[in-house]
């Protein structure tokens, strides 16, 4: 009978639970697939949209002059505008740094955010007087005595961490991609293509390098082009290490009890 039952299920496709597995293993795989095709449509918005824009704004930006004297202020101006301020409050948190200015119309009351607390906003109480500079209606800098500040809102030249971001995105997408790949083409047995450890591995890896040359050639001030290529290598890099180390760990696991079952004949 039992011989019976295990034939029967091997011309049906298998057990229960194998068919269970491979059936969950193929929705794995069509949400790593979509998770991939997103992914690629970051990475593509990134370095044919965000990137360009962030550059042209800042060259803009740079190339701005100073506007000229007029009895009316616009709202928003091409050129460079200073304007007096009062300021109103400050917080100097980690997670908010802000002053809150009130100045001419057609301004009033503005929030500046600021990405650190030095050297203008350390310094500013409630009711100090200050020089904002305004681009396009947006505080730019904040000039206090001999102390300035760009605020958060003011255009950077920072274009590798953007370039971390897409990098990011478009490894996320390959990897997501091969491992979605694997679960479709074999749902019952995707190999070392699983979470742990080896996809779990390659996403810390991956995060984890797109941060640090991120960071690390924006401190250099390195070209963004650096990031895509290092970032590249150094993931595909571990991820054939990785592969190559868990095929061995898993053919050495295998061939153990094959050789106790030898010795135990002898």
């Amino acid at each position: 009978m039992t011989t019976m039952r295990i034939g029967a299920e091997r011309a049906a496709g298998g057990s229960p639970s194998s068919r269970r597995g491979a059936g969950r293993n193929r929705l794995v795989g069509a949400a790593l697939i979509v998770l991939s095709l997103v992914s690629a449509l970051t990475c593509a918005f990134v370095f044919t949209s965000w990137l360009p824009t962030d550059g042209a704004l800042y060259r803009e930006y740079r190339a701005a002059e100073v506007c000229s004297v007029r009895t009316v202020i616009p709202a928003s101006e091409d050129c460079l505008r200073e304007l007096s301020f009062t300021v109103e409050g400050t917080h100097k948190t980690a997670k908010n740094m802000r002053a809150t200015l009130l100045g001419p119309r057609p301004f009033g009351r503005v929030v500046v955010p600021f990405s650190d607390s030095g050297p203008t906003l350390s310094g500013l109480q409630k009711g100090d007087r200050v020089t904002a500079t305004v681009w396009r209606g947006v505080v730019v800098m904040v000039a206090e005595g001999d102390a300035r500040q760009h605020s958060a809102d003011a255009p950077r030249d920072e274009p590798q961490m953007t370039a971390a971001v897409g990098t990011f995105a478009g490894l996320l997408a390959a990897l997501a991609f091969m491992f979605g790949a694997m679960h479709l083409v074999r749902p019952r047995d995707p190999g070392l293509f699983t979470w742990r450890p080896y996809g779990k591995w390659l996403l810390i890896v991956t995060g984890a390098t797109c941060v640090v040359v991120g960071l690390g050639t924006v401190w250099t001030g390195l070209p963004w082009l650096l990031v895509p290529t290092v970032c590249g290598v150094v993931v595909a890099g571990t991820a054939w290490l990785l592969h190559r180390d868990l095929r061995l760990g898993r053919a050495n696991a295998a061939s153990r009890p094959a050789q106790h079952l030898s010795r135990q004949a002898q």
